[in-house]
């Protein structure tokens, strides 16, 4: 692997241009604040997406019209082998309202974002529940828009129809919100939460 490079304080698109010419492409806004190691050795069909790469840690909050709301806890690890996608592992448990101490295990996922040439993005994600996803979306820097394109349950899952998932890089912080509709329930928020990069 070659040295990391290091950025760490908001870069106009000229100067990331003389950094580091073959992503300047993938900008499409005047700034972008970026502080996490870039590994030079990236392969180049994740490069869109280093900006997930890591350990993140935070909170959230789920609710539904058939749940009560609460407070929950997350880490996410998105790594790569050095092949064209990265590995998704996320765990969350509901918080205690009052001392935000774990109470009980909640939502696990893994899986697979697979950036395509054309900007598009897939992630692939199966659920402990008995659901698989495939959702489809856009890359634009440091933001990612996903929409379900098929959903796979098995036949005690309960009824989950499809979803919408946004993710963005803001301030550093990764934060994510999904609408989704299920059992008998249109399209809607259902989980938002913020994660900071820990490692």
């Amino acid at each position: 692997m070659g040295a990391p490079i290091r950025l760490s304080r908001t870069m106009d698109a000229t100067e990331f241009d003389r950094v580091r010419p073959d992503l300047a492409a993938h900008l499409t806004a005047a700034t972008i604040r970026l502080m996490f190691q870039l590994d030079a050795d990236l392969p180049e069909p994740i490069r869109p997406l280093a900006w997930l790469l890591g350990h993140w840690e935070g909170a959230g909050v789920v609710g539904y019209p058939t749940i009560d709301s609460a407070n929950f806890g997350q880490q996410v690890d998105v790594t790569h082998d050095g092949r064209g996608f990265l590995t998704w592992e996320s765990r969350a448990w509901i918080l205690d309202p009052d001392s935000a101490e774990k109470l009980r295990p909640a939502a696990r996922e893994s899986g697979f974002w697979r950036p395509q040439e054309d900007g598009e993005v897939e992630l692939l994600l199966a659920h402990p529940t008995g659901i698989i996803e495939m959702y489809v979306g856009r890359m634009e820097p440091a933001r990612i828009t996903l929409r379900s394109d098929a959903v796979l349950r098995s036949p005690r899952a309960k009824e989950y129809n499809s979803a919408t998932r946004m993710y963005g890089l803001v301030e550093s912080q990764l934060m994510w919100v999904m609408d989704m509709a299920a059992v008998g329930e249109r399209l809607q928020s259902h989980v938002s939460a913020t994660l900071k990069r820990v490692e």
